[in-house]
């Protein structure tokens, strides 16, 4: 439950914004004073505060003031009974993120608080993923059970020699998976090559990997060297290996199994100390029992595997993922971070994402460009994702899970409490550190959901 500090000196004010946002499903704190305001905040977790400009003692502007001083990231709403542009044009410059005018319309309330408490938890959403746990991971961000067991076992191998096979549909990012890799090993100063089998033609693919020699064929004016050789040291990552030729398979397998190879052309044994990572969006065994994919080289390669969930597989890291590209594209952009309300996020939870993260970032750099005002709206989305938020599969989906247009994101978040507390051994005070909240909120949450009896 987002908590709510509301200032005003006037106490029929603190009475009505207190029934109204409490309605909202907000935990409501009062102060009658600024000086009061810096104590409620010193004493508990605020999402956001509402405060009146015109206060005896300390005013509203110079509260702001004090709060950007030691917590820039809270969202602060300023009120005032005075119609003044200047007023509100320096309150925004000061670090206001609304200034509403009293007498107000209950709805203008309403809507700027919701768009304060949203902002605050794409904030903290953010700080999660960069002071993660998996910070070595670098952009694999996800903490639903699903990509915890990626982590699990990436970590395991991650500083060893051992050749690592990374399947999964396109999208899902098994590049990521295999630059972290590689960061996180002891040969993270040392080059990572990364090379697509299918986006070469097989005649073109192997002088790729191995180099030539002058005079090799027409056009090879001079010695070469290929992506092996480049590598020395570091990583050479293959993807959509499956694509890879059968006469070509044979030529790997032997880099693999001897440390060296000969360039195209050339006589000489060159060995190379090269740890090899391998993706495919196919299933290797099916094209090992169709004859597509030699067996002992897919042996070799799948010494580790590791299996990219697709989106649909872990819902509860979409708001994760579009708080990061938010973020991220309008840091880019130099944009205001706009809102996502409940219909849009629901909707983005209910797609079926068949491009996976890939496709999710695309939408979510689409939405920046076509929304119009402060949030983004379903109708600012990707058509395929509109159309489908309105299908009668989706339909299925949401009533299948029981779920309504809030129902959505309490989901999301029961899911999301339940792995933290799995990921911090049932404590309490660890879960709500790796979930970005208070300890008081976290067991609101838990209260809310049942999860005591657990």
């Amino acid at each position: 439950m987002p908590t709510v500090l509301v200032v005003d000196d006037e106490k029929n004010y603190l009475f009505v914004l207190e029934d109204l946002l409490a309605d909202e499903g907000y935990k409501v704190v009062t102060a009658s004073s600024g000086n009061e305001a810096l104590e409620k905040l010193r004493a508990e977790e605020i999402d956001a505060v509402l405060s009146d400009i015109k206060m005896p003692g300390m005013n509203g502007i110079e509260l702001l003031e004090r709060i950007v001083a030691t917590d820039p990231g809270l969202p602060v709403i300023l009120m005032t009974a005075f119609a003044e542009v200047d007023q509100a044009v320096s309150a925004m410059k000061k670090g206001a993120i609304d200034h509403i005018q009293k007498p107000f319309d209950n709805e203008d309330i309403k809507r700027a608080v919701a768009r304060a408490v949203q902002k605050r938890g794409m904030d903290q959403n953010l700080q999660k993923i960069e002071s993660s746990s998996h910070g070595v991971w670098g952009l694999v961000i996800g903490d639903s059970e699903a990509m915890e067991k990626v982590f699990q076992i990436v970590t395991r191998v991650a500083d060893t020699t051992a050749t690592v096979l990374i399947s999964g549909e396109s999208g899902t990012g098994k590049e990521v998976i295999a630059k972290s890799l590689h960061k996180a090993s002891s040969r993270s100063l040392q080059p990572f090559i990364s090379i697509n089998c299918a986006a070469i033609p097989e005649t073109l693919l192997e002088s790729e990997l191995f180099g030539y020699e002058k005079g090799a064929f027409t056009g090879a004016t001079s010695n070469k060297q290929g992506k092996f050789e480049i590598a020395n040291g570091g990583v050479l990552f293959l993807d959509e290996i499956g694509e890879m030729s059968l006469n070509l398979q044979v030529k790997l397998l032997r880099v693999l199994q001897e440390q060296e190879f000969q360039r195209v052309g050339g006589n000489r044994d060159i060995r190379v100390d090269v740890r090899l990572i391998a993706a495919t969006n196919k299933d290797l065994q099916q094209q090992v029992d169709a004859g597509l994919f030699r067996s002992d080289l897919y042996f070799r390669l799948n010494v580790v595997q590791v299996v990219m969930p697709p989106l649909r597989d872990r819902v509860t890291d979409i708001p994760l993922l579009t708080s990061y590209f938010l973020n991220n594209f309008c840091r880019n952009m130099k944009r205001p971070v706009p809102e996502i309300p409940a219909d849009t996020m629901r909707t983005l939870c209910l797609y079926s994402w068949p491009g996976n993260v890939r496709e999710l970032e695309n939408a979510i750099e689409y939405a920046i460009l076509m929304s119009k005002g402060r949030s983004i709206i379903p109708e600012d989305l990707p058509d395929q994702i509109r159309s489908f938020a309105g299908s009668s599969k989706a339909t299925e989906i949401s009533a299948s899970e029981n779920r309504g247009l809030m129902e959505a994101l309490d989901a999301i978040e029961e899911k999301m409490i339940r792995d933290a507390l799995k990921k911090a051994g049932q404590i309490q005070a660890q879960a709500a550190k790796i979930l970005g909240i208070s300890r008081s909120n976290l067991q609101y949450k838990m209260k809310k959901y049942g999860l005591f009896s657990d």
